[in-house]
Parts: structure tokens; sequence; C-alpha cells
């Protein structure tokens, strides 16, 4: 099919830096660059494209590394203007690239090959906060009052503060029966928290009728009409954990799905590292992650299928109870063009994860954490994983969220009076 250009309504003169427009991922077709996220020629997604600053990746290496501290030392690749460390944002990023040798040792990996990208260091203590700046930055561009989503949890609370921070409304949907945790933390923030009654599915269609009613008029909905400048945000966990690794691409990564779009984009990111020249290029494995109550694409890979079907969501990891996932059939094509797999783990292994690595490694993840930590514990026994190379391993949010997953097993050693006698019995002075 040739590539061919549409305008559209929705066209506006904005500055986002480096990015020239959008594009079709299935069918090519080129789009200005707008508040829309589905080809009016396929209905497929839609990315952003870009002028990257290719020819002199000396120069550009040096110019990142005299960034600041977050993801804006990564303007020259992403869609944002190039004043954008100057406003109001959350900053989020250069979270820890932690060298988990105990977690190592208790996964039977070579100790100093694996690591854990700790993205609960973020302003709301997940990787969202990423995705959510890159979408105000859009907002901004085009003229948008309200900050909105569909949210899991993490996202909405992203929202909530990036607005609060920003100047902007927010109001955000999440489904009814979120963890209490999340729910306060999307709430505290001043913005319009609304419930749906159903599961995140239910919340996105709502969504995203609200996109097509003049209600929504004047609403930037980060995951929706915003969508193809939110994914970008998710390059940037690439980007760092290469620059954190010395300039190199790890050799197997182990990802969360929930949509699929954090997978993807890291994917992204790192072929455009490799194009730019900032990393020697050479293979990687890219594994996703899910848990075993939401597995649609866990499902597909197994079976050799190239259709992912949905699932209605049963899983404690909430943060990942997407049971139709946008970019689950891109999630698949990266798991084997890479010669990597999609795996699952049951609630009782990401409990078991959760206390691993936080045993090993002080990190207290939330249960996307240990979905990730316990199928990278099966694949290495499966074979899956060589232990022998560079493997890094996303954390993508806090486990103070979802405490209710760890609480029943997490209690106090023992309550004893206030005296050495009483130490003693209770079999604690050894």
């Amino acid at each position: 099919m040739a590539v061919q250009t549409v305008a559209t309504e929705t066209t506006t003169a904005v500055d986002l830096g480096p990015a020239s427009g959008l594009s079709c991922r299935e069918c090519g077709t080129k789009f200005p660059l707008g508040p829309i996220f589905a080809c009016a020629e396929c209905f497929g997604p839609l990315e952003v494209s870009y002028d990257l600053p290719l020819g002199d990746p000396e120069s550009l290496r040096a110019r990142i590394e005299a960034g600041p501290a977050n993801i804006w030392r990564y303007a020259p690749l992403l869609p944002v203007p190039a004043d954008v460390a100057d406003k109001p944002n959350l900053n989020p990023g250069w979270t820890q690239l932690v060298k988990a040798d105990n977690l190592a040792r208790e996964l039977g990996v070579e100790p100093g090959k694996l690591f854990v990208k700790d993205d609960s260091g973020n302003p709301t203590h997940s990787f969202k906060d990423r995705v959510v700046a890159q979408a105000l930055e859009a907002a901004r561009a085009f003229g948008f009052t309200t900050l909105s989503c569909s949210s899991t949890g993490n996202l909405a609370g992203a929202v909530g503060a990036a607005a609060a921070r920003a100047g902007f409304r927010s109001c955000v949907f999440i489904p009814h029966d979120l963890e209490q945790g999340k729910v306060v933390m999307a709430a505290v923030y001043g913005g319009e928290l609304v419930g749906i009654e159903g599961n995140y599915d239910d919340v996105n269609r709502f969504c995203s009728e609200l996109i097509g009613d003049p209600l929504g008029e004047g609403w930037g909905f980060v995951n929706v009409n915003l969508r193809p400048y939110y994914g970008e945000g998710s390059k940037t966990l690439a980007y760092e954990i290469c620059e954190q690794l010395g300039w190199e691409l790890p050799d197997q990564l182990v990802i969360p799905i929930a949509s699929g779009s954090q997978l993807t984009k890291i994917d992204k990111g790192l072929k455009e590292l490799i194009a730019l020249g900032l990393v020697a290029d050479k293979p990687y494995k890219i594994f996703g992650a899910q848990a075993e109550g939401c597995s649609p694409v866990s499902a597909a890979f197994k079976a050799g299928h190239d259709v992912v079907r949905p699932q209605k969501p049963n899983t404690i990891a909430k943060s990942l109870a997407i049971g139709n996932p946008a970019d689950g059939p891109y999630v698949l094509d990266i798991a084997r063009r890479t010669g990597g797999a999609v795996e699952d783990v049951n609630d009782e292994q990401v409990v078991e994860a959760i206390k691993i690595l936080a045993r090993t490694e002080g990190i207290f993840a939330e249960t996307a954490g240990g979905v990730t930590v316990g199928v990278t514990k099966k694949l290495v026994e499966a074979g899956l994983i060589d232990p022998s190379l560079t493997t890094v391993v996303l954390n993508t949010g806090d486990g103070l969220k979802t405490l209710d997953a760890v609480a029943e097993t997490s209690q106090a050693t023992a309550t004893i009076p206030p005296s050495l006698d009483a130490f003693r019995a209770a079999g604690l002075a050894d």
C-alpha cells in the first residue's frame, strides 16, 4: 500500500521539538501533529514520527549527559519543545538501575548480570509519571484545559499530580474496586475521581465515548486522544537503562504487560538508540510478563496465535488487569522477533516474588513488580533466560500502593513485654 499523508480537522501548528507528524503503525498513512490516535484510513494506531539528530552521536551523547537528571535530558529525542525543562512539570525519570546481586543468587543468575530498573522512585511512585509528563506537554500544545484518563490506579495518581503542578483541571476514571491505596493517592491531589462500575475495559470504553461527546470538549485524555504522545514516555526507560549500563544495550529485558504499550515503546527506544549510533547494535531479547488471572497476550504467545483473545481479569495485579490490551499483537511480534517470550505467574507466585525482591534487595515492589520478578524466576528455571547475560527486570511501582497483597503474611514476628527475658523467651536473641 502506498503511504499517503492525510490532512485532518485536528491539525494544529505546534512546537513539539523533533516530532514531525503521526504515522499509522498498520498502513503507514501520515498525519500532521494533532490530538488524534486512530488512522482515518484503516483505524490502526498512530504513533509519533521524528526528524532525529542523526550523524553526530558523540555530540548528542554529551548533550544528553549534560542535561537534567530526569527524562528531559532526552528532550532531543522526544515530542516536547526545547524549553520543556523550564515549564511546571513533575520532572520524572532518572530512577535507579539497581545491580541486584542478591536477587541474582536467589534466581540462579550470575552475579553482576542482573539489574532491577526501579521506577518506584518517580514522583507518584510509578512509571506512569513518565508517560503523563509527555502527554501533559501535548495537552499544553493543543490547548486542552482538562487532563483526564482511564486508569487501573497508578495513572490516575500520576495525572492528578501532574495536573495539579501544571495548573490544569483533572478528572480521572477508574474501576470501582481498585486498591484503596491507589484510590486515596489519586484523590488527594484535588481533582475529580470517578469510579466506574466495571473493569478497566469498561472504563476505557466510557472514556472513548466521552471524547466523542460535546461534554469532552477541551479534555485531553492522556491514554486515548493523546495516546501517541503519552506512549513515547516509555521510551525513556530504554534510554536510561542503556545510559546507566554505560551506553550499552542489555541482552535481556523482562517487562510487564498491561496494554502492552510500555513494552513496544521500550523496543522502539532501543532501536532509536541504535539508529542514532548512541549504542552499538547487537541482539537483545524482550520478555513480556503477565499475571495468570489476566494473561491474554501470554495465552496467545503460547498458542502460537497472532490474535489476542480478550479475557475477563481476575488477579491481584490490578495495575496489569487489562483484558483487551491494545498493543497485544505488537507485543507478540516483538517477543518473537527478538527471540524472547511472554509468560505468566499466578497470584501466589506474585506474592512470593514481591517478598523475594524485598528480602534480597530491599525493594518493595507493587504487584506488577511481583509479576516481572516471578516471571523472571520462571524463565530462568525454564532455561529461556540465559543466566550469564545482562538482564534488566522492570519494577514499575511502589509496594505501598498494594499492601493488601502481602499484608496477611507480613506481620510482626512477635509481640512481647518490654524486657530482655521476654525477648529471649521469644527465641529472638540468637
